[in-house]
């Protein structure tokens, strides 16, 4: 996103220089028969299925599932071509054009929010209970009566002195209600201290530290100061890293296109800030595709505790906040985006390891859970890196709405190693969930499928299901990892189970 830094609404400043501008870029041959995880595309997999018959025709998958872009993760599925960096795949963006805002798409800015910025256990204090009609049911009273008595045992925990933590986590994995979600997951992850008397001074300093980073990285170079012509508009001329720059501001705005949040400008400038500040903190990844992605339903859930109305996702356009709101939101996100990321950092850094292990303890995993499902996986040539790849590099985000991802959060956070372990068995839980399906498929029906999964209608019962059913696989595989040996005798992989 080359434009001016009058946009951004912070001062600007400068982090790490790129590379020297003589340095003479690579080419790069690119496949495009490969989405941007260098997976084969839907519409690739069309072009082989047709040319292999004129008479079968696939069905259309939905929009927006994949793109056809090559790979920018390393993942080398078929060949041992050399792969494009995140500069190389980004195409410069057109203007950009944003929602047109109406008065009042701020939504209604809670009267409270200056207490709420300073301490989130005011917030608290506000929560109101949108009494049922009169006419409602003895199961929707019952259904009411039980969501208020579970605020209630948030509230007395989250307002302790000292938060007990495990009890804490113990009612989280339940799932969390929306008005107590944003400071039980900034508990959880770590963020939020848990003595109370501690907890406003520790936010002052972080959003602090947070807009000072901003700064530092966003700030034109120096040295236009000492009579050098004054730099150009592009990211390398601001002295930011414009590889890192580049790839973020073409990801952003492809962000869940499909929710109007995410459209409108002050939130995607936001999250740029974001990713960029992360990436250049931590240079090991850098910024991956897939990390914009993670952003989204903690940006989501902390925005929602400033307004009265907590589906922030239609009519909500964040430039109409103040400005305190959304660098508290912001700096907020970042943080709790670096605790989440520290737990699964090397499935972002050179080569993933971390993604490598997953998909193989999956593959595993399925061979004990669902063994007919694995064989024919296997005799269909189908490899779990083709389709699972995705699934642990986004969290299954892809797969899923951003609100059922959120309810996924609520128990990932409570789990001790969520993002990691907890996340295995839920993917395993979600494949076997497809296998009456998948056994009638051969390998192009198959990737189609897991590549557009009939999830758009799924429900927070669907999700709880699911989680119910990876714990259980949990439960019996967790500290068994004989149990996890292949049948072949092979040595097992390191897949993280130890």
């Amino acid at each position: 996103m080359n434009q001016e830094l009058g946009l951004w609404g912070h001062d600007g400043s400068t982090g790490r220089i790129a590379d020297d501008e003589g340095d003479a870029e690579e080419d790069i041959v690119y496949d495009d028969d490969e989405d941007e995880f260098g997976l084969p595309s839907i519409a690739s997999m069309r072009k082989r299925q047709s040319r292999k018959t004129d008479v079968f025709q696939p069905k259309a998958a939905p929009l927006g599932i994949l793109e056809d872009k090559p790979s920018t993760l390393g993942v080398n599925i078929s060949s041992n071509r050399q792969r494009a960096n995140s500069s190389d795949i980004a195409e410069e963006r057109d203007i950009p054009l944003y929602p047109t805002t109406r008065k009042g798409d701020g939504k209604i800015l809670r009267p409270q929010y200056k207490d709420i910025l300073k301490d989130p256990a005011n917030a608290l204090n506000i929560i109101n209970h949108t009494t049922p009609p009169k006419s409602a049911s003895p199961k929707e009273m019952d259904a009411y009566t039980s969501r208020i008595s579970r605020i209630n045992k948030f509230k007395r925990l989250l307002q302790a002195s000292i938060v007990p933590l495990t009890d804490l986590r113990n009612l989280a994995w339940s799932g969390v209600p929306d008005e107590v979600r944003a400071m039980t997951w900034q508990l959880l992850l770590g963020y939020l201290p848990t003595n109370s008397e501690r907890r406003i001074a520790t936010l002052e300093r972080k959003r602090k530290e947070y807009l000072d980073g901003v700064r530092q990285a966003f700030e034109r170079n120096s040295a236009a100061t000492a009579g050098i012509p004054p730099p150009s508009t592009t990211g390398r001329g601001r002295g930011l890293d414009e590889a890192i720059w580049h790839q973020i501001s073409i990801d952003v705005p492809r962000t869940s296109p499909h929710i109007q949040l995410y459209s409108y400008e002050a939130t995607q400038r936001s999250l740029e800030r974001i990713l960029y500040l992360w990436a250049i903190r931590h240079p090991a990844s850098g910024y991956v595709q897939g990390i914009n992605d993670l952003v989204t339903p903690l940006w989501q859930v902390f925005l929602g505790v400033y307004v009265t109305d907590l589906n922030v996702e239609e009519g909500m356009d964040p430039g109409q906040l103040p400005r305190s709101v959304l660098d508290a939101v912001e700096a907020d996100s970042f943080w709790c985006l670096t605790k989440l990321l520290d737990g699964i950092q090397d499935n972002y850094i050179y080569a993933q390891p971390g993604i490598q292990r997953q998909v193989r303890a999956l593959r595993d995993l399925t061979m004990r859970i669902d063994a007919t499902l694995a064989k024919h996986l296997e005799q269909e040539g189908v490899e779990f890196m083709q389709f699972s790849f995705r699934w642990m590099n986004c969290l299954l985000m892809r797969e899923m709405s951003v609100q059922n991802t959120i309810r996924m959060w609520d128990t990932y956070m409570a789990e001790e190693q969520g993002f990691s372990r907890f996340h295995l068995y839920v993917c395993a839980a979600f494949l076997v969930k497809w296998t009456d399906q998948l056994v009638k498929m051969d390998f192009q029906e198959i990737m189609m499928f897991l590549q557009a999964l009939p999830t758009r209608d799924w429900t927070e019962k669907d999700i709880e299901l699911l989680l119910s059913e990876a714990y259980i696989w949990q439960s019996l595989f967790q500290d068994s990892r004989a149990h996890l040996r292949p049948n072949t005798g092979d040595h097992l992989p390191d897949n993280g189970f130890q």
